[in-house]
């Protein structure tokens, strides 16, 4: 069941469970359908069907050829089916539905989806090994359309750090698709920056210094130019990890929002918490719920808007393995 405002995630199809493999199996990923089922609303995709390639079909792999890259069937090198591919990618591509997409999960491997690290064999006469440097035909076409969609391979979401990461770019994606719904307005761009503060910190305090010199242009500049540059800089600032340092750094400053209220008994636990989670000893999320505790004893309208409080639903536990 859909929720209000769910976000729509486009998905390799196999990842879902749906039969549309070469060998007419799938790659059923239950992490994925029985989690994040319950907040995202997933748009099934394969390219490869989408280009008319059958169920079941010959397994395809990529082949560098004279310079370039082609989509080959593995027993039948003459059998080039790359131009079919790219075909059907354009055609998915310029679906409405895409342009609502606030991610992507892609299939790790396909020479069809996989993200990267895909491998690349030589043409059979030559012996040497494949290598492990490309990128599936579809997902190469899904990155140029459309460079800012955060993008992940599921084999990847295993790690707690990069699902997070993901999930967590996915939602400010979204939110910035709704901002991109109304007519361009100052006002709503500089509350947005302002919201997303924290979490920006958590990823590059450089780049937040120079996202927020683009958004200080807002009552001067054209608005449309300063939109695609802004969400250009913070998705690339979003997919940086955030060290403990640097959590730590954010935790400390949100700290200081309750300096006039906390008693030394309660600050001395505070700093303690922050600094067992940057030791290690902590997830995020102990830190995060002190701070939102002591936060709603003492209510701070800035720090209510603050999304690096809230990235995410709770009921995920993302922050609970970080």
């Amino acid at each position: 069941m859909t929720r209000p405002h769910q976000p729509q995630l486009g998905i390799s199809s196999c990842l879902l469970g749906n039969s549309v493999r070469f060998d007419s199996g799938h790659k059923h990923n239950a992490y994925i359908t029985d989690s994040l089922g319950e907040y995202f609303e997933f748009i099934p995709v394969c390219p490869e069907v989408a280009a008319g390639l059958g169920i079941p079909r010959p397994p395809i792999h990529l082949v560098k050829r004279t310079g370039d890259i082609r989509l080959v069937q593995v027993k039948n090198h003459q059998v080039d089916v790359t131009a079919a591919l790219r075909a059907a990618s354009e055609n998915l591509l310029a679906e409405p539905q895409f342009a609502k997409l606030s991610g992507f999960i892609l299939k790790k491997d396909s020479p069809s989806c996989g993200m990267e690290r895909v491998k690349v064999y030589a043409e059979p006469t030559t012996g040497q090994p494949p290598e492990r440097s490309g990128v599936g035909l579809f997902a190469a076409s899904l990155q140029q359309a459309y460079p800012n969609l955060p993008l992940e391979e599921e084999g990847r979401l295993c790690d707690p750090i990069l699902r997070e990461n993901f999930i967590g770019r996915v939602f400010v994606y979204q939110r910035w698709q709704a901002l991109m719904q109304e007519p361009p307005n100052a006002h709503a761009f500089v509350q947005f920056h302002a919201d997303h503060k924290y979490l920006i910190m958590a990823h590059d305090q450089a780049g937040l210094r120079e996202l927020g010199q683009l958004v200080a242009q807002a009552g001067n500049a054209d608005l449309t130019y300063l939109h695609a540059q802004y969400i250009q800089k913070l998705m690339h600032i979003l997919t940086k990890r955030a060290s403990r340092g640097q959590q730590g750094n954010v935790l400390t400053h949100l700290m200081g929002y309750l300096s006039e209220h906390l008693d030394r008994e309660d600050r001395a636990e505070l700093v303690e918490t922050i600094q067992h989670y940057q030791q290690g000893y902590l997830p995020l999320i102990v830190p995060i719920t002190l701070l939102k505790h002591h936060f709603r004893r003492h209510p701070h309208p800035y720090i209510e808007r603050q999304y690096y409080l809230r990235p995410h639903p709770s009921e995920l536990m993302l922050l609970n393995s970080i």
